[in-house]
């Protein structure tokens, strides 16, 4: 629910000013989310992956074995998206997927020897992009921190809809 300080505000404001597109926020992330891949892709370009595939190979380095649909719900992706990116990088030998041995239907994601080597070289990329942010540490965990929150609120928040 939004704060009654945040409805007042824009109660008092024009209601056209709240239109304009650097007022958005949706804007600002949606931008911000371009130049931050921009930065990434020379970076991962260098390492053979898209940007999806760096994001799955983070959750492996972080845990490998993880089951298909858990990198599904740990990325918001839906399987249409996730599927196609897994055969990419099982074809180009960084991971395997092997179907669980307690539950044929459940199939897990593990990191091939190349996929694990490759974490050797990706540790060079967040001090790159830290730097690329021009941004302290303390910035960079806060600003982390407050957008996970808001993804949180945004999730745990009903889509509105307009009036007729």
């Amino acid at each position: 629910m939004p704060s009654r300080k945040a409805i007042s505000a824009v109660a008092r404001s024009s209601a056209d000013e709240w239109l304009h597109l650097d007022r958005q926020l949706c804007f600002a992330l949606y931008a911000s989310s371009l130049a931050m891949t921009k930065q990434y892709k020379p970076l991962l370009a260098a390492l053979g992956l898209t940007y999806p595939q760096y994001l799955v190979m983070l959750l492996l380095w972080e845990s490998d074995g993880v089951s298909v649909s858990n990198l599904g719900q740990r990325l918001s992706l839906d399987s249409g998206t996730l599927t196609p990116l897994l055969k990419r990088l099982e074809n180009n030998g960084l991971i395997n997927r092997r179907r669980a041995l307690d539950d044929e239907r459940r199939v897990d994601i593990f990191l091939s020897e190349a996929g694990n080597a490759l974490r050797v070289r990706a540790r060079q990329i967040p001090p790159q992009m830290a730097c690329a942010t021009a941004c302290t540490l303390e910035e960079l965990q806060s600003l982390t921190q407050r957008l996970h929150q808001l993804r949180q609120q945004l999730n745990n928040s009903p889509v509105p809809s307009l009036k007729p």
